[in-house]
């Protein structure tokens, strides 16, 4: 009798909860509704009222990259002109200076200069303002007018005026534009160790690896000390392509999730049998411009225990975009879900730690250069799962070779430090198994307590 009294009881409860639902919807509905009519009346008001005639789809446009805006700064409208940069990006080659740059505040801001490109040669860094093309003031302008300007005939040259935190002055700079070739992967052998560099992930990155690694071989005529990634200043890129790399070194294990909005909506990426570098020691060099896709590579050798991660905290941007098309010629690019690493770590705004913090202090602007990562883009996504810094172990002992300057390193001929030092380590840890790598190495490493 009871339990017959609870089920109506419950029956009936669920039942007045049916109207409230109802209402709620509908209520949201309206103001939905109100919301639109509203756009409308602004719309019309600006056709009609506004000093100059204007055209409808420039507002249309506008309207929609402004309702973009509100969201995380990955999220966009792509029309005709994007959709060509973006296949450019990942397939073709242009005529230019070979930098990523974004617009933050109206001013051009430099994400990262592609490595030997005329601005990698010129010296521009990541962080730097670029302020005048040419001598023509670009601030407060598009960042597809200021693109433009600098992409042109191979050859042709320009002139930049670039602004640097920690620089007095300004900084004068005559570039010749180049074509510049996307290949993500170059490689080459020095000391008996092969370093592959990934300047982008782009379509067949992943095979253009597991072909360095055959290189590298081939041109020793066995197998080498080991490997070092060099995945600095790279960007990101195709999400396909970073599970394609990891696996080229893991034989097993989850490479990267990817969790939407739903609470069942998760995607798992796993390594197939087969690790090309044979389980030899592979270190990954990462620094403040290593994002996206280059954080989900360095992440999945880490929390696998596959690779020492090694340079200066990422970038930390843990989100995935898709490309939603909405005509023949438009898309939108929204971000649908976060990725994490094989442990369950979100990268978004912290970043992937490296196990080896070693500074780049061949750059004499080292110190004085602030460092540009997600966190300081507006409107980024917080990171739901944030590690406490008192659950971090550090080796205070400071290594004295990082205490020396620019001039003592370039002296002892070394111009890129980041890069020496993973070599030495590679050195040091000999035919050491990729599982010891970590207790090989007793400098300067951080762990976190769920590792």
């Amino acid at each position: 009798m009871k339990s017959t009294f609870l089920r109506s009881a419950v029956a009936l409860s669920a039942l007045a909860l049916i109207p409230a639902t109802t209402a709620a919807l509908a209520e949201a509905e309206g103001n939905s509704y109100k919301a639109l009519d509203e756009f409308m009346d602004v719309f019309q008001k600006v056709r009609s009222d506004y000093v100059e005639k204007v055209d409808d789809e420039k507002l249309i446009k506008g309207a929609i990259e402004g309702m973009l805006s509100s969201l995380d700064p990955h999220s966009s409208f792509l029309d005709a002109r994007d959709f060509a940069n973006l296949r450019t990006q990942t397939e073709g080659n242009y005529g230019g200076l070979g930098l990523s740059v974004t617009l933050e505040d109206g001013a051009v801001k430099v994400i990262a200069p592609t490595e030997d490109t005329p601005a990698f040669r010129a010296g521009i860094k990541a962080g730097d303002y670029i302020t005048h093309l040419d001598g023509q003031l670009i601030y407060g302008g598009t960042l597809d007018e200021a693109v433009d300007k600098m992409r042109g005939a191979p050859g042709t040259a320009i002139k930049l005026t670039i602004v640097r935190p920690g620089r007095d002055k300004p900084i004068d700079l005559s570039l010749t534009r180049e074509v510049i070739e996307l290949k993500p992967v170059k490689w080459e052998v020095k000391d008996n160790i092969g370093i592959i560099n990934i300047v982008s992930f782009s379509a067949n990155t992943g095979a253009d690896v597991r072909s360095a690694i055959r290189s590298i071989d081939k041109s020793l005529g066995r197998k080498p000390t080991g490997y070092i990634l060099d995945m600095r200043s790279n960007p990101g890129g195709l999400l396909d392509e970073a599970v394609s790399v990891s696996d080229v070194f893991l034989e097993r294990g989850e490479i990267v999730s990817q969790r939407g909005r739903a609470k069942g909506d998760v995607e798992r990426y796993f390594a197939k049998p087969g690790d090309d570098a044979k389980g030899l020691p592979v270190i990954v060099l990462v620094d403040s411009g290593s994002a996206s896709a280059s954080e989900i590579v360095a992440g999945a050798l880490q929390d696998q225990h596959r690779g020492l991660v090694m340079g200066e905290r990422s970038f930390g941007k843990g989100s995935v975009q898709t490309l939603l098309p909405l005509s023949n010629t438009t898309a939108l690019r929204l971000t649908t879900a976060r990725y994490y690493t094989p442990s369950g770590r979100s990268v978004q705004e912290g970043g992937i730690e490296p196990d080896i913090r070693v500074p780049q202090i061949s750059d004499p602007d080292y110190k004085a250069r602030p460092k540009f990562r997600e966190s300081d883009l507006r409107r980024h996504l917080i990171n739901e799962i944030k590690v406490d810094d008192k659950t971090l172990e550090e080796d205070a002992k400071e290594d004295p070779r990082f205490k020396m300057t620019a001039d003592e390193l370039k002296k002892k001929g070394i111009d890129d430090f980041q890069l020496y030092y993973a070599m030495q380590t590679i050195g040091r840890i000999g035919g050491a198994k990729p599982s010891i790598m970590a207790r090989a190495t007793p400098v300067a490493v951080r762990k976190t307590a769920s590792r």
